[in-house]
């Protein structure tokens, strides 16, 4: 008689069951002692629940009445975005190709990986409210915050993208003869070019987003305009703003696949 079973089962993901067993108990254990220890003040929590009530009571109906206003902090969201874009992946471009161990010698290898390290060791809001205490409140301060944070994001995937690419036709071309800069226009580029155009679509789309949120620490955009909404209580404006941020980034993930659709 047959002792193999009639179904299949998936192996355990630790077969010892002891260890098994001891991951998933000292797990629990650890979420329940993280709750318990963390300073929780429950009366201010209750109190915070009147407060959204209060908050959310005086947001209906949405007021578009200063649409001049909410019209100027969009278009200035989607100028930082555009620009932020633009600086981050040019200067990606660059980082990407010291970044990556099949092209770049060693010491460059490891200055661009530090660069991309350095970029992305940060929330844009640190990045944010450090640009504007060294620029000043406004625009300007957005848009190098999403430059670094384009950075962060671009460069990394490019990198390993050209990390990826078919080494043959690089050889080739040295083989040839060809000069450093024809190997990387003819051999390198139009095997990223692709993922190029696509890492930046996809940018333009979060630094859209990410718009909004440094621009309630300073940094310009529609998110300073939510910023001033809600500190001057005027909740009804804030939701509408809230409102037209949500739909610009509904637009813009539709137009963002259509664009990767078509490449």
């Amino acid at each position: 008689m047959s002792t193999h079973p009639d179904t299949w089962q998936r192996p355990p993901f630790i077969s010892n069951p002891v260890l098994r067993w001891g991951v998933y108990i000292g797990a629990i254990v650890y979420v329940v002692w993280t709750l318990a220890a963390l300073p929780i003040d429950w009366q201010r929590v209750a109190e915070g629940l009147v407060r959204a009530q209060r908050i959310f009571g005086g947001a209906f109906p949405p007021s578009f009445e200063r649409s001049g206003l909410l019209i100027d902090g969009f278009l200035e969201s989607l100028k930082i975005a555009i620009l932020a874009t633009a600086g981050g992946v040019l200067l990606s471009i660059p980082i990407a190709f010291m970044a990556a161990r099949n092209i770049a010698p060693l010491p460059v290898f490891y200055l661009g990986r530090a660069m991309i390290i350095v970029a992305r060791s940060f929330h844009p809001v640190i990045v944010a409210i450090i640009f504007v205490k060294a620029v000043g409140f406004g625009p300007f301060a957005g848009v190098l915050t999403l430059i670094v944070y384009s950075i962060g994001f671009v460069a990394k995937m490019l990198a390993e993208r050209i990390e990826e690419i078919d080494f043959g036709q690089v050889e080739a071309m040295r083989a040839a003869g060809a000069p450093y800069f024809s190997t990387l226009f003819y051999a390198i580029f139009p095997q990223i070019m692709p993922r190029q155009v696509g890492l930046t679509i996809y940018q333009l789309d979060s630094n859209l987003r990410a718009s909004a949120v440094v621009g309630i620490v300073g940094a310009g955009g529609i998110g300073a305009t939510l910023a001033n909404a809600f500190g001057r209580y005027d909740y009804d404006f804030a939701l509408a703003i809230t409102m037209v941020i949500v739909a610009a980034i509904l637009l813009s993930e539709a137009f963002s696949g259509w664009i990767r659709k078509k490449i």
